[in-house]
């Protein structure tokens, strides 16, 4: 069966992983449940794809950093209009969507190692931003690849990003042990020194479930320094009154095992 079973998954593209426990998802979810805090969130960018919801808490940002662009750039428009420095990266393009006199961009994807076609995070801040403690903004889209730049970016540069908001890509892939292990690094990086505010599935693909436990293919997450979260408790309305789905192929509520 083993020989059979070699020569068949070459043709279909795919190799197994052992299957991670439900449990151990499900823990992992239980850590990042979305909180309400005292600042109320707000949505910056375009209705659907592109916008994001954040807390109202933008005084004194001095930067946005956005790696990953795309055919919109009203996220990063109001950012800008906000009096941020907003510093865009993405090898693929040769520019934004738009032009604003706080725009500034990099011909580069992101990634954990530098070459001539990419980036590091810390690296990209270096060079950007000449002071070393202005309070920065992160919004991330880098199909999947945030991961390893999470990972890869220090504690100390992490915690100077005020507000991180992040589309996570691959997450039916949590049932891959391997996977798993290094998303749950991740997430846990994250999470010791930023809350979990807000969550929304992109509906662009079908969620899948296994038991009890329900997995979107991608979904956007919004983290707040622990510092400036105030009055913390469970966030109980999902979908939030100002999510927009990112398209209309059909309605994907926040799964309850993500806040239950």
């Amino acid at each position: 069966m083993k020989k059979i079973l070699n020569r068949i998954y070459p043709i279909l593209k795919k190799y197994p992983t052992r299957l991670t426990d439900n449990q151990d998802i499900q823990e992992l979810l239980n850590r990042l449940r979305p909180m309400k805090c005292d600042k109320e969130l707000i949505r910056l960018g375009p209705q659907g794809d592109g916008g994001y919801l954040i807390p109202n808490d933008l005084k004194d940002i001095k930067a946005c950093f956005s790696p990953g662009v795309d055919q919109i750039s009203d996220f990063e428009w109001d950012c800008a209009n906000r009096g941020m420095q907003v510093f865009m990266a993405d090898y693929s393009v040769e520019g934004p969507a738009a032009r604003h006199k706080n725009f500034h961009f990099l011909k580069k994807f992101l990634g954990i190692i530098q070459t001539e076609n990419t980036t590091t995070l810390e690296d990209w801040v270096g060079s950007s931003i000449s002071d070393s403690d202005s309070e920065l903004l992160l919004q991330m889209d880098i199909e999947g690849a945030e991961y390893e730049v999470i990972l890869g970016t220090s504690e100390d540069l992490i915690k100077r990003f005020r507000i991180i908001a992040i589309e996570f890509h691959s997450l039916k892939l949590l049932w891959s042990e391997p996977f798993f292990r290094l998303v749950s690094r991740a997430f846990e990086k994250l999470l010791q020194t930023h809350v979990c505010v807000h969550n929304h599935p992109n509906n662009i693909n079908p969620s899948k479930k296994i038991g009890n436990v329900t997995l979107p293919s991608v979904t956007e997450m919004t983290f707040l320094r622990r510092d400036r979260a105030d009055e913390l408790s469970p966030a109980i309305v999902f979908p939030h009154p100002l999510d927009s789905d990112n398209s209309s192929k059909w309605a994907m509520p926040l799964p309850k095992c993500w806040y239950t």
